[in-house]
């Protein structure tokens, strides 16, 4: 009934019991990360829609997050895991739900130096096709090589690092995600571009489409 995410949700099923799982968190990232996955299985949360989010102001893009060498054909790019508060610090440079994009021309050499800020949780990143819906867990990488180590355990809070270095190719959409299994479905992804017609990597913001009208 559940596919490919069965053994996950059956894991989780039989180590989290529902109420006590909620019970037991503490902060607003885990009553979100536990009212989502239980959500998913159809259970129902009491009080789990009053748990909102602390406000914090939007983020803006910093140049700094990304160096360009033209004559090499690289661009190197700084990820941060819980930049900023915002979705809980389930985010990417203080952005989620692909609020950012990262556009890379086709065939440059992509240099990703991750580095986990969160103070609490564990993050990892990956490239993932840009499909709907994100995945709950980790899939096979879109791109070779494009991927921090430890997946779904991922990469220690606190400050821990990695690298992932690719070629942008071929051309499409992608996400980079967490793959920490629930991370990437609370939103806790951004956008790859790669393109065949640009002859220069950019960052930009980029609002999730308006809702239809009725909704």
């Amino acid at each position: 009934m559940w596919g490919s995410a069965g053994p996950f949700l059956a894991d989780f099923l039989e180590n989290f019991r529902p109420m006590r799982l909620f019970s037991m968190t503490t902060s607003f990232r885990s009553r979100m990360l536990a009212s989502f996955l239980l959500a998913s299985l159809g259970f129902s949360v009491p009080g789990a829609e009053a748990q909102q989010p602390t406000a914090v102001a939007a983020q803006s893009i910093d140049p700094k997050w990304m160096q360009v060498d033209s004559a090499g054909k690289r661009v190197t790019w700084e990820l941060v895991a819980g930049l900023t508060p915002f979705n809980g610090a389930l985010n990417f440079n203080g952005f989620r739900d692909g609020e950012l994009t990262l556009v890379v021309p086709a065939g440059w050499s992509v240099v990703v130096n991750f580095l986990n800020q969160d103070g609490m949780l564990s993050h990892s990143a990956e490239v993932i096709l840009d499909d709907v819906p994100v995945p709950l867990r980790a899939v096979d990488p879109a791109i070779p090589r494009a991927y921090t180590r430890d997946l779904e355990a991922g990469i220690a809070y606190g400050g821990g690092k990695d690298v992932m270095r690719f070629t942008a190719s071929p051309p499409g959409a992608y996400r980079l995600f967490c793959a920490v299994p629930g991370h990437g479905a609370a939103g806790m992804w951004v956008r790859l571009k790669v393109d065949a017609n640009v002859t220069a990597p950019a960052m930009a913001i980029t609002p999730k489409p308006a809702a239809p009208a009725g909704r």
